[in-house]
């Protein structure tokens, strides 16, 4: 399985959605079924964005858990 830890990142540095999803240029509420978990797929552009916004890796946003 695969965790979406964007939510944690947001709050490390201290930036909330819609300030995230101005940035990114995405909608707050796509932005919002990738910080809840619910997306089933992330585009390699948009994950691209969000580590330059937010200054982190991939890893710090996805991380693997086995089931």
């Amino acid at each position: 399985m695969i965790l979406i830890n964007l939510d944690v990142m947001m709050a490390k540095r201290k930036i909330g959605l819609v300030e995230l999803s101005k940035i990114i240029g995405i909608t707050p509420a796509n932005l919002s079924i990738l910080k809840t978990g619910k997306a089933r797929a992330v585009r390699l552009e948009t994950l691209d964005a969000i580590c330059r916004a937010l200054d982190c890796q991939p890893g710090d946003i996805l991380e693997y858990i086995p089931e």
